[in-house]
């Protein structure tokens, strides 16, 4: 093909994986195609960029639609990239930059695969050649890379990738420190400490992730449920078996920590922190919706912090007045001789066994899907076996974590002074104590005063908080 000895060209790089994590890779292709320019006698006006992101996943590409946009716009008249699979590993992509270089009359040179002869039948025939051939060796790239997760995750060897939390380079070796520190944390969980609470204390702590962060209660939530840490090998989401690197967890630890992590109770929302004991925790007595805690400014003074249900009508309680009388009747109950009792597991409980119930109810989930795909099932079959499934793994994940918290108590129930215990211990901790020992219901307060009253008491009645033992 004849090419004009002037173009104003722009050149295109990229680099699916930047390993040196430098930008090298792109900056050697650049450094090519501008040696190719200089030879073709064409100037450079432009250079677009993706480092580190590969043609064939399908994700955009900045650089590339910033390509495309240059020489619609006619910015640019002549492209130079260092190979043809620099461009494209996808046929779709790969028409649509056909259409844009025919119309505007640009050629395309390369490095290392020469020129791309957009203008003639023959030549657009081998592009598209090349951009199979490129897509091919992408997939079978993509299979011998399956084939060999996969063999490996068999055998039970770790894979490779990013560095795991607790582990070395190596994914074999435990680090002491990291090790400890999930072992802290998943302690914590079980104790009822929420994940916005662990996470405060591991930063204040200097503690970081793999990358050298802070942590966060998303990053914090992965690393605690990672199967590996049990031991655990998994290939494409699935546990598989036994790894060969030492666990860091037990078993039953770690089923424990997933149980309470992902039961369907717990409050998902990390956003925002409670600063109110029993604000979501305790009952209205007349609509049984949680109460809030409220606090209202009038014109000249702030009012003090209560709890209120829903409708703001049932019950007006002032929530300091209702904190204190509820601790106290959880510190009476925690400070009587058979307290060490509230320790005893519910040998009833068969974790492992729920999980193998949860994992054979997770395959159905997979199975119906592979169904509706075939047309064995229509979509209202699907919907309602769907609904049914996933009703049952709640209630599975329910009993798991109730099953993980009999340590909520420990370290208090058998101390020589729970009272004293309670007084280090964070809001979350002494949320989890009560919810697992008791059900709070704020009654109505009757008019008037409370009998007995005497002039400078307060006018909190503790008759009219319900406070319930559970079986913990």
């Amino acid at each position: 093909m004849d090419m004009p000895t002037a173009r104003r060209a722009a050149i295109y790089t990229r680099i699916s994986q930047d390993r040196e994590g430098a930008g090298l890779g792109v900056e050697r292709q650049e450094a090519d195609c501008r040696a190719l320019a200089e030879q073709l006698g064409w100037t450079i006006v432009t250079v677009h960029s993706d480092n580190d992101l590969s043609a064939y996943s399908g994700k955009p590409r900045p650089g590339y639609l910033a390509l495309l946009a240059d020489l619609r716009a006619g910015f640019a008249d002549a492209v130079v990239c260092w190979h043809t699979d620099r461009l494209h590993r996808s046929p779709s992509e790969l028409e649509d930059y056909i259409t844009v270089c025919e119309r505007g009359g640009v050629p395309t040179q390369t490095v290392k695969a020469g020129p791309l002869d957009l203008a003639s039948p023959s030549g657009r025939m081998i592009a598209r050649q090349l951009g199979a051939v490129a897509r091919y060796e992408v997939e079978h790239q993509i299979e011998r890379q399956q084939r060999a997760r996969l063999q490996a995750a068999t055998a039970g060897r770790w894979g490779g990738g990013r560095r795991p939390y607790g582990y070395g380079a190596d994914g074999l070796t435990v680090m002491k420190a990291e090790a400890e520190t999930l072992q802290w944390a998943a302690a914590q969980i079980l104790a009822g400490v929420s994940l916005n609470a662990v996470v405060a204390k591991l930063n204040a702590r200097g503690a970081r992730t793999s990358t050298g962060r802070p942590w966060k209660p998303t990053e914090l939530r992965r690393a605690l449920c990672r199967p590996r840490n049990a031991g655990l090998m998994v290939h494409r989401g699935q546990v598989i078996g036994r790894a060969d690197w030492p666990p860091i967890l037990d078993d039953g630890t770690w089923r424990g920590v997933c149980a309470v992590l992902g039961d369907p109770a717990r409050r998902t929302n990390t956003s925002v922190a409670r600063r109110w004991l029993l604000s979501g925790l305790a009952l209205c007595g007349v609509c049984g919706d949680p109460v809030r805690s409220f606090s209202a400014s009038a014109k000249r003074r702030k009012t003090k912090p209560v709890y209120t249900c829903r409708t703001g009508k049932h019950v007006i309680r002032n929530a300091a007045e209702v904190d204190a009388y509820v601790e106290a009747v959880i510190l009476e109950r925690l400070s009587r001789p058979d307290a060490r009792e509230l320790l005893a597991p519910d040998q009833r409980t068969d974790t492992a066994a729920l999980h193998t119930r949860d994992t054979a109810l997770r395959e159905r989930l997979d199975e119906l899907g592979r169904l509706y795909g075939d047309g064995a099932i229509d979509a209202l079959q699907l919907q309602a076996a769907t609904v049914s499934i996933r009703t049952q793994r709640e209630q599975i994940t329910a009993e798991m974590a109730a099953a993980s918290r009999g340590s909520v108590l420990a370290g208090i129930a058998d101390a020589p002074d729970p009272a004293k215990v309670w007084e280090g211990l964070d809001l979350s901790r002494r949320r989890a104590i009560i919810d697992t020992l008791a059900t709070i219901t704020i009654l109505p307060a009757r008019r008037g005063r409370r009998p007995g009253w005497q002039p400078g008491e307060s006018y909190f009645d503790p008759a009219t908080v319900r406070v319930e033992q559970k079986r913990p």
